[in-house]
């Protein structure tokens, strides 16, 4: 399968519906030549905008997923549009989403661990419920967001619920760019699965993001990776190989606690 991860540059002069225009010229391009594309976290309002997060709020069935689903109907690939701030009941989550080729929502994916070190999203969100995993053609797919890749339980979690791809949305400061490419590579390893990473570029509310998204292999080993220009990252995959290392290597099997 062919993989492309839409590394989004936020730029904070634009409004959310410039950023979408040009995210989509993006997707419109990947999928001349991907199986699947991602999309970064909360990338059409920007993360770190916390006083636009409840007024560009949306329910689940709102315009930003109906244009998404479209789209990978329309190109006839499963599009991981990232993440987006959902409206539900009188609460916000941070919630990303999933859909396959005729733009069906495969599933939903409301954010567990919510960042609070310099940021107003555990004050302005309510958490997910934990971990979600969900069928696709490729097998298993486990999704998650951003400061989740610090939690190693809710992965081992996923890969107990069957987990053999990880698909992780996110807009991870520069700051702390050295942890993101340890825990993409770790998260993998340690669960002997794919990961997949979209991270934004860019500057958004004063805070330089990291990018850097990467295809991760179940060894740990970076099949391709970003650096810190907006771009495609792409690579092709076999998931059959997870579990060819996993029988090969069989430490999740190896396990006592």
């Amino acid at each position: 399968m062919k993989v492309a991860s839409i590394q989004l540059e936020i730029k904070d002069s634009e409004s959310k519906e410039q950023r979408i225009g040009r995210a989509t010229d993006l997707v419109d391009r990947a999928a001349q030549d991907a199986d699947l594309i991602l999309l970064p976290e909360v990338w059409a309002t920007g993360y770190f905008n916390f006083d636009k997060y409840k007024e560009e709020a949306e329910p689940l069935d709102g315009e930003f997923v109906r244009f998404f689903a479209a789209k990978a109907k329309q190109h006839g690939v499963y599009l991981f549009a990232g993440s987006f701030i959902e409206v539900k009941d009188g609460n916000y989550y941070n919630t990303s989403i999933l859909f396959d080729r005729q733009g069906m929502l495969v599933g939903t994916y409301q954010k567990t661990h919510l960042f609070r070190y310099g940021s107003k999203e555990g004050e302005l969100l309510t958490r997910g419920d934990g971990a979600k995993v969900f069928d696709t053609e490729f097998g298993k797919v486990g999704l998650t967001t951003c400061y989740d890749l610090r939690f190693p339980e809710l992965y081992r979690q996923q890969v107990d619920l069957g987990a053999q791809m990880f698909l992780v949305t996110s807009a991870w400061p520069h700051q702390r760019l050295e942890h993101w490419k340890l825990f993409n590579a770790t998260r993998a390893l340690e669960n002997q699965s794919f990961l997949i990473s979209c991270n934004c570029v860019g500057t958004t509310n004063n805070v330089l993001l990291g990018g850097h998204s990467s295809i991760v292999d179940p060894w740990g080993i970076t099949l391709a990776t970003a650096g810190e220009q907006e771009t495609i990252v792409k690579s092709e995959i076999d998931p059959s190989e997870v579990q060819r290392i996993r029988d090969v290597f069989p430490s999740l099997k190896h396990r006592v606690i």
